[in-house]
């Protein structure tokens, strides 16, 4: 049967792919897109973009990065104790799987509790009103 969208012709192959793997993807997809203003270390710009190295933003696990990503964020927020008002754009033209593979690299980088994101997860967090 063939499928319906091009997310899920997309995100089927991935889903057999390694955690290895995905996170070696969303190391690549992280550098395309995220690290001009978070940095390739994960550190950020005091002032301007928040760290998402050692982030408190990410010490209850993966759902606010993937709000963030999918919905963009845009007024105050605290993290590691240090107040940021800028905005970031959403990201919502990414796929599911790329949105997963980001989120699963940054998981698992640079001091953050682990993680592993499928694109169901993503998904999810995408339909939800």
């Amino acid at each position: 049967v063939a499928s319906s969208s091009a997310v899920d012709d997309v995100s089927e192959p991935r889903a057999a792919r390694s955690i290895e793997e995905r996170i070696a993807g969303g190391k690549n997809l992280y550098a395309a897109h995220c690290a001009a203003c978070h940095q390739a270390t994960g550190k950020g710009l005091t002032g301007a973009f928040p760290p998402l190295a050692e982030s408190s933003y990410l010490s209850d696990g993966p759902d606010a990065a993937i709000d963030v990503i999918l919905n963009g964020l845009n007024g105050p927020i605290t993290v590691n104790g240090t107040d940021y008002n800028a905005v970031m754009p959403n990201l919502s033209y990414l796929s599911d799987s790329d949105v997963a593979d980001i989120v699963t690299f940054v998981m698992n980088s640079w001091g953050n509790p682990g993680g592993d994101v499928d694109a169901s997860t993503v998904a999810a967090a995408r339909n939800r009103p």
